[in-house]
């Protein structure tokens, strides 16, 4: 059994030796003070690669996705598939129940089995979706509407807390946020710079979204502390509709593809500070869905031209990383 080491109130784990060599369940981010070199240390992301995942049962595009690489919920978008979702189990999909209304371009978070999707444009491209369901693993529930319709929106967090940000209502590049509560939706801070087709990761109190348009393609990266937004370093590459790991915290988050242009296969990981260019997909891919974590990591849909594709890769990381923080 660790002991541990208390910091600012916070009480870390007190090791001996180096990590995980003496524990055998090592987490993504854990911090841990290494009693042997003096020093606090973390679990950051590995060397990772891409590889090819099982083909979707339909086609799909604009598409949305929560959950692990393992356990995760797809819900369609891209006409004519506008209310299909699948699920994976790490070896293949399976298509369960539709959605009560049809859309595409909308925001989703939550894990496998308790999600939710809000906005949207709807079937035939006429309107903006204020419109929210909620997911219990089997079924799609109508709850209570978002305050302001819109697409292309980022969604973060979990069934019973989460955001919808930015996004494009027919006539603006949004800044609007709003708050999940598990009930309703409640304006919040907004965005420093309004944008559409932005990426998001995090929970309702610890958020990031980065790219997007606005009107220009955009690198910009913004973090959320529960009631404000702040702006930080920018991606390396501008894109908009990427795929990001979704259910990541918001200091170890992978974002992939996306449209410069061209459609890019490019990968970056955001350590809560700074954007590092990992191993790119084995295909170039925008609008497709991105969800897991930021050591495990599924792109699933789309083409190179956004085209609806039933196609998918999975990211993995060999090993973790035992990287030193820098202290004063």
């Amino acid at each position: 059994m660790a002991t541990y080491k208390v910091t600012k109130g916070t009480p870390v784990a007190f090791r001996d030796s180096a990590y995980p060599a003496t524990y055998p369940s090592p987490h993504e981010g854990e911090l841990f003070y290494n009693s042997s070199s003096g020093a606090f240390q973390f679990l950051g992301l590995g060397a990772g690669t891409w590889s090819s995942g099982a083909a979707l049962n339909t086609a799909a595009t604009a598409t949305k996705g929560f959950g692990a690489t393992i356990a995760t919920s797809q819900v369609n978008g891209g006409a004519p598939n506008l209310v299909k979702t699948e699920a994976y189990n790490g070896t293949a999909w399976t298509e369960l129940n539709n959605l009560s209304s049809g859309r595409y371009a909308h925001a989703a978070f939550g894990i496998a089995t308790a999600g939710i999707v809000t906005g949207g444009q709807t079937d035939g491209g006429t309107a903006y979706h204020v419109n929210t369901e909620s997911w219990d693993g089997t079924s799609w529930t109508e709850v209570n509407n978002l305050n302001e319709g819109r697409f292309k929106l980022a969604g973060m967090g979990l069934q019973g807390a989460g955001l919808a940000t930015g996004g494009y209502d027919g006539s603006s590049y949004v800044a609007s946020n709003e708050s999940w509560n598990g009930t309703s939706w409640t304006e919040v801070g907004d965005l420093n710079d309004g944008r559409t087709a932005l990426q998001g990761s995090g929970i309702a109190t610890a958020a990031l979204v980065a790219g997007g348009e606005s009107p220009g393609i955009v690198a910009k990266t913004e973090t959320w502390d529960g009631s404000s937004w702040t702006e930080v370093n920018d991606l390396n590459q501008a894109r908009y509709t990427a795929g990001m790991s979704t259910n990541a915290v918001n200091t170890d988050t992978l974002l992939f593809g996306g449209f410069v242009p061209p459609s890019t296969a490019n990968t970056e990981a955001f350590d809560g500070t700074s954007w590092t260019e990992l191993a790119n997909m084995a295909n170039a891919r925008y609008t497709a869905t991105g969800s897991g974590v930021g050591s495990g990591a599924l792109a699933s849909g789309s083409d190179n031209n956004g085209n609806a594709a039933t196609t998918s890769e999975e990211w993995t990381v060999a090993s973790f990383q035992v990287k030193t923080l820098t202290t004063s």
